[in-house]
């Protein structure tokens, strides 16, 4: 059994050079994230044999088995939605994928007879994934998937590439530069810039790292799996357990276990507890680490039993409280985004 798939390209266009070779899980999600012009499209193209590069594997594109999902949908205008996803099923007759199980997976039952070409594009996405999986690929890539939606339509189709993590056994590599996209749905997680990965592991270990300046301004921030405990209905609050204790959020969630985004400029600290605050979560952490940022602002980053998160504060405040590495903090977590 494949526990690894191996990415080793090199590609010189212009003053532009892609040089990346590394290994990735051959499960779940690997978000690929940065900039633009970090290489993050051509490396996806390399994959698919859509560019030319130093790489071993001579296949043609159509027999590598890969599907590709394009920032915006590939779909023929001139047939229906049912029609299109069938063309998947005809690249791979054998294959064993069921229609009728990619449509229920993706809801597109009420949508088989629409022309595509009066799709939202929300919903042309979804089908434009249909046909991929119909395919039954070693592997998919999408590239910026969402980038062509606003913001409402993004919400309508996050919940689809939800359910096809947790569905699917199909490897996915996911290209974006939007961070939530890549904290909510990613596994294992790469950063790229200038045609290089500088960085690459588990989400929460490679959120972690303070030096990486992709990951800093409104990117800087930390994922933290955790379970249901209980909700209050007076207040509409789920409260949710992790390592370092627990979390209030607002609303009612059913799932046992999600996955919480807490932003660095959503955490606060102060060094005494207190009960005088609109804030619910105060957690005791310790401060594990520490790095400049700007000239006003620095990051830290601070344990909370075995989990961690980062905090922006400014050096101003930091110097008047005297945090340093080893320093005992309260930490208030002021806002939580919650992916189940």
């Amino acid at each position: 059994m494949v526990t690894t798939i191996q990415l080793k390209h090199s590609v010189h266009k212009g003053a532009f050079h892609l040089d990346v070779d590394v290994s990735i899980p051959a499960t779940g999600i690997t978000g690929v994230f940065g900039e633009s012009g970090s290489g993050k499209t051509t490396l996806l193209r390399c994959i698919a044999g859509l560019e030319e590069s130093s790489s071993n594997d001579r296949r043609p594109v159509h027999k590598r088995r890969i599907g590709y999902v394009f920032q915006q949908p590939q779909l023929f205008a001139h047939l229906n939605v049912r029609k299109n996803i069938e063309y998947g099923l005809r690249r791979n007759p054998d294959r064993g994928v069921s229609f009728a199980g990619v449509v229920r997976l993706l809801e597109l039952e009420g949508l088989l007879d629409r022309p595509a070409t009066e799709l939202s594009g929300g919903e042309a996405q979804r089908v434009s994934i249909a046909r991929v999986l119909c395919q039954a690929p070693e592997l998919i890539l999408m590239d910026e998937p969402l980038a062509a939606l606003d913001e409402r339509r993004k919400d309508d189709v996050l919940p689809y590439l939800d359910r096809l993590h947790a569905q699917s056994s199909v490897p996915i590599i996911y290209v974006s530069h939007n961070i939530d996209e890549i904290c909510r749905l990613s596994d294992h997680l790469l950063i790229m810039d200038n045609g290089r990965v500088v960085a690459d592991g588990d989400l929460q270990s490679t959120l972690m790292l303070l030096d990486l300046p992709q990951l800093a301004g409104r990117n800087a921030g930390a994922v933290i799996e955790a379970s249901l405990s209980r909700y209050d209905p007076e207040y509409d609050l789920t409260l949710f357990r992790f390592s370092g204790g627990e979390l209030w959020v607002p609303g009612k969630f059913d799932s046992d276990a999600v996955r919480l985004r807490i932003a660095a400029n959503d955490v606060s600290l102060t060094v005494v507890p207190t009960e005088s605050s609109t804030i619910l979560n105060i957690l005791p952490a310790v401060i594990d680490a520490t790095v400049p940022e700007s000239g006003a602002t620095q990051l830290l980053r601070l344990k909370l039993g075995e989990d961690f998160l980062i905090a922006r504060i400014t050096r101003r405040s930091s110097q008047k409280l005297q945090l340093q590495v080893g320093v005992k903090v309260y930490a208030q977590i002021k806002s939580v985004t919650v992916r189940l």
